[in-house]
This record gives C-alpha cells, structure tokens and sequence, in this order.
C-alpha cells in the first residue's frame, strides 16, 4: 500500500494541488499532518485525511487518526500536543498505547524518518518553511508487510536520496 504524506502547507494551495495531482493515480490514501491552514472542506484536501495543527484555528479536523495499512498500524498527528520539537518520547508512549508500527507527525518542520525501538517516525517536513534544509519536502511512504520504503520529495517531484530510505518494522 502506497500512501502520500504532507505537512506543514501553511496555506498554499495550488502546490497541495500539483502534488496530489503528480501522486493520485500511484498512492490508496494521502494523509496531512496539519497546519493546512484550510477547511477540512476545501478543494485542496477533499483527496486528504487531515489532522488539526496548532495553526488550524477553528478546525474540525481530529487531533489524531489511525488507519490500517495492510496489517500494520499507522498513527497520525501533527505533533504539538506531544511536544515533539524537544523529544519523540510522549509520541512514542501514544503509539504503544494505539499499537502503531508507524507514526506520521509534522509540526517541526524537520524532514526525517527514523526507527525507534521498532516504531518507524516520520515527519515529511514543510512544503512551505522547511528546516534544517533548504528542500520543501513530502513523503510517499509504501508498506508490504513489515517492510516500509520511505521516498522523500521535493515539491518539484524529485526524490531526495539522502533522507530516503527502507525499513524494516
């Protein structure tokens, strides 16, 4: 299963359009990690499961979704009630305590994927204000079994090795 992460769009709204244009016929689900700073109705996210970043006043997106990805469970939330700009620990309790093999954050705007006592993090960074890089980045993340092959972007579609990579959860 192919999905497509996003986060951190503060606002824009024709580069959430080519993206999910770009990846739509490849990807089963497309998920955003909030701070869209749009409705849960706009044309923008109609394609999107979305959760509510510190920055979507008035929002009624959920704080957190979970979804099945051929057995393994994903976990989603934009980060900021778990204060992961500091640690991934409190991120990490609530994925053991929901299950989850795979944990989709944003708020930090730092592009990363990594493996955590067998619970794999990832943040897509910002298509809007990425840190630590200059790349405006999202992911698309596919997962067979328990094997994950993480591919970041940057919005023009060309894929960034370095921060690419295969795990196994």
């Amino acid at each position: 299963m192919k999905v497509l992460l996003i986060s951190d769009s503060h606002g824009l709204t024709s580069e959430v359009d080519i993206i999910k244009k770009r990846h739509e016929d490849e990807v089963e689900l497309m998920l955003h990690c909030g701070d869209s700073e749009l409705t849960s109705t706009s044309p923008q996210l109609s394609s999107f499961k979305g959760v509510k970043g510190n920055c979507d006043f008035g929002s009624d997106l959920p704080n957190e979704i979970i979804e099945d990805l051929n057995g393994q469970t994903l976990y989603m939330t934009h980060g900021h009630l778990y204060n992961v700009k500091v640690t991934l620990m409190s991120l990490k309790y609530r994925a053991e305590e929901v299950n989850a093999k795979i944990v989709c954050y944003g708020h930090s705007h730092v592009a990363a994927a990594e493996l955590i006592d067998g619970i794999l993090f990832i943040n897509p960074g910002s298509i809007r204000l990425p840190l630590q890089r200059r790349q405006k980045t999202y992911v698309i993340i596919e997962v067979e079994n328990s094997h994950a092959n993480v591919k970041f972007f940057d919005v023009s579609g060309e894929e960034i090795q370095e921060l690419s990579n295969d795990f196994m959860i």
